[in-house]
């Protein structure tokens, strides 16, 4: 049994879902071994921590200041490298989200150990961790052994799906290691897409329209369809935003946001390497396109050839359906 801390992101006053998949990679680990966890944020944030419980913490440290109301990565990565040496932790799980992928390397740095980064899958092999990271576009899988102790892994958004354990933790107050007002980097401003809907990476459902909806005002297809689903996000590949179809905030690809959703609903995609990349890690995927011979298939557990101006009324029509029937 080994122990494990969890770095659980918090943005504007409120945990994120990847905090939950952090507990949950790291309480997949530890096994039978204590799971805690730390949060940063402005004063008020230790009320949001107990719920970090429900996942598999014991124990949450909340480090509350002014300056960590946004990133702040010197402060941040200096508390948590120090809290790992301090509490003997086998490792420290992170999200791959833009926030962890901030964090993790400078947590190793601080640590000096390397680190495993995008895990979709990690274990316990003896005292050492095997995890898996994609390579190569997502076409190979690679597995690495952290032997070193203690290990930095980040874990891709959606990959661990959060397990409510029945369990509470207790709330501790924690001092920053390192003056979060004195950082040299300050994050001064947040800007966020449309904030009345989903985040790609808390999603469990993403539907993604491609150049084959031909041009920007048929994405309103897509969109009905997401909102018929009431928990779904809208995608979109590179070149539909290259073309300024959709924001550059809605890429799913290698360039983009990197999703693993419970269900990817591919509309009008042929499916370059690129951006299966970026969503081939999905739970569930289901491709709709008129070319029986997109690459995009050849990933699909699900698949219509058909005209997406036909077909996704339709199916569009029938979740509707279902919903009201349930």
């Amino acid at each position: 049994m080994a122990n494990f801390l969890a770095v659980a992101e918090a943005r504007n006053g409120e945990l994120r879902k990847v905090a939950h998949e952090a507990v949950t990679a790291a309480k997949a680990l530890a096994g039978g071994g204590d799971v805690h966890a730390i949060v940063f944020g402005a004063p008020g944030i230790a009320a949001k921590a107990a719920a970090l419980g429900e996942c598999g913490a014991s124990k949450v440290f909340v480090v509350e200041h002014d300056a960590f109301a946004m990133h702040n990565p010197e402060a941040a990565s200096a508390t948590i490298a120090a809290q790992v040496k301090a509490g003997g932790y086998r490792g420290v799980i992170l999200s791959a989200s833009a926030h962890g992928k901030d964090l993790a390397p400078r947590v190793a740095a601080k640590l000096g150990v390397g680190m495993a980064a995008d895990v979709t899958a990690a274990r316990m092999d003896g005292d050492a961790i095997v995890a898996s990271h994609p390579v190569n576009t997502g076409k190979v899988v690679s597995t690495i052994t952290l032997s070193a102790n203690p290990a930095v892994v980040s874990v891709r958004p959606g990959a661990f799906t959060p397990a409510p354990t029945g369990g509470s933790a207790t709330v501790e107050a924690l001092a920053s290691a390192a003056d979060p007002a004195a950082s040299r980097v300050k994050t001064t401003g947040l800007t966020q897409g449309n904030t009345a809907k989903l985040d790609l990476g808390e999603a469990p459902i993403i539907v993604t329209g491609g150049r084959g909806l031909k041009a920007a005002e048929n994405f309103k297809l897509v969109e009905d369809l997401a909102d018929a689903f009431g928990n779904a996000a809208v995608g979109a590949t590179r070149a539909v935003t290259d073309d300024g179809w959709r924001p550059h905030s809605d890429q799913i690809g290698q360039t983009g946001r990197l999703v693993s959703p419970d269900l990817y609903i591919a509309v009008g995609v042929s499916g370059a390497i690129q951006h299966l990349a970026g969503m081939r890690t999905s739970k569930t995927i289901v491709a709709i396109n008129k070319d029986k011979e997109a690459p995009i298939f050849k990933v699909a557990d699900y698949g219509i050839v058909g005209d997406a101006f036909e077909v996704v009324p339709k199916l569009t029509e029938a979740v509707k359906a279902a919903r009201a029937n349930r």
